[in-house]
């Protein structure tokens, strides 16, 4: 369907060096996969906290609203991350989905 719009774009090739390829890899897995993994294991810790403050604090009706929030929040903080983490892959599967670069991911 694309093809009948836009003929010469799809029929493009684009060649990326494979030493490109290689160090987009390598920030991808030694950079940006740690740092999402720890944003989202922040994000874990603060549903979880948020989990605690509002189920040890029954009588308490401003500790249970912020541990309402904090529940929200990290459920937010994970959306995200896991989004953050999907569009990441998916640009680097638009790059070039060879070996060079699937190998680091």
């Amino acid at each position: 369907m694309i093809n009948i719009f836009l003929p010469n774009i799809a029929e493009a090739a684009v060649l990326i060096p494979a030493s490109v390829l290689t160090f987009v890899g390598k920030i991808y897995s030694n950079i940006l996969n740690p740092l999402i993994a720890l944003m989202f294991a922040v994000a874990v810790a603060y549903f979880i906290f948020g989990i605690v403050t509002y189920i040890w604090n029954p009588d308490n009706a401003e500790l249970r609203e912020k541990g309402r929030i904090g529940m929200i929040w990290g459920i937010v903080g994970m959306a995200i991350m896991v989004s953050v983490f999907a569009i990441m892959h998916f640009l680097i599967n638009s790059i070039d989905p060879s070996i060079d670069v699937m190998k680091y991911v």
